[in-house]
């Protein structure tokens, strides 16, 4: 591992505090990513959903992962910051899969990602942590695993018992190698308390309208807060609007915040340009 990957590495791992939770504003290409970067981002995620659209697909493993692998590269390459790369499920039909998955995406040049259970059996996406681990420490790279579970975002199971349920997953996560817990979906501020004290690993939460800012969040115990696709819906957002105005009243007040093309444009200066 070089010199500098393995700085991105140690800042990247650093920036897991709740005393100061790291903020991540999700990109889903460079212009994005230069962007989020300009603007005081300490480190760069990506958003699946965001990645996939911009590309024609619908989230959620439907995307080639050449693709993915090809867009988390550009991004890496753009910015200075450290990468951390949204890779779902880990892009597999078994954990055996997952390697490739894992040992590309640190090719591409990230130093975190993040794998999610979905509706998988906790074992499964346990096994998927092990592979990813094992093969981060094949290739030299102490990589930020983020294990994600969707408990909270999908329902799953049972309200009574979700606590604890996901607790006892954030306990056989850590067991196989993750980092960090990434638990979207919850905003209630007893729960999150309870979740950042019984993981024994940096929590991170999925922010949004109405889910306490990132100082209170710290309070709280979380180190890590996402705005998931919450930025890229907000950009298709501000386009839709846009166009929505030109077409039925022909007007323009909708461009009146846009950013300054010299500015955008401003943010690729070793591009080339004809």
């Amino acid at each position: 591992m070089t010199t500098a990957r393995l700085d991105k590495v140690q800042q990247f791992r650093s920036l897991h505090s709740s005393d100061r939770p790291l903020a991540l504003a999700n990109a889903w290409d460079v212009a994005s990513a230069r962007v989020i970067a300009a603007a005081g981002a300490p480190a760069i995620a990506t958003t699946s959903a965001g990645i996939a659209w911009s590309l024609g697909h619908s989230d959620g493993e439907s995307l080639p992962f050449e693709q993915v692998e090809e867009r988390i590269a550009r991004i890496a390459a753009a910015v200075d910051v450290p990468v951390t790369a949204d890779i779902e499920g880990g892009y597999g039909r078994d954990a055996a899969d997952v390697a490739e998955t894992v040992a590309r995406i640190l090719h591409a040049g990230a130093v975190g990602v993040n794998i999610e259970d979905g509706t998988r059996p906790p074992a499964e996406l346990a096994a998927r942590l092990t592979v990813a681990r094992a093969t981060a420490e094949r290739a030299g790279v102490s990589l930020f695993l983020n294990a994600r579970t969707d408990t909270y975002l999908f329902g799953l199971g049972d309200p009574a018992t979700r606590l604890k349920d996901t607790l006892e997953r954030a306990r056989a996560y850590v067991d196989a190698g993750a980092d960090g817990m990434f638990v979207p979906g919850v905003t209630d501020p007893d729960t999150i308390e309870e979740l950042a004290a019984g993981i024994s690993v940096p929590l991170n939460v999925m922010a949004g309208p109405g889910t306490p800012d990132v100082a209170a969040l710290g309070a709280l115990g979380v180190a890590r807060v996402s705005l998931g696709s919450g930025v890229a819906q907000t950009a298709y957002t501000a386009a839709r609007h846009a166009a929505q105005q030109l077409y039925e009243t022909g007007g323009y007040d909708s461009l009146t915040n846009a950013l300054a093309f010299h500015e955008l444009n401003g943010l690729f200066p070793n591009e080339l340009r004809p």
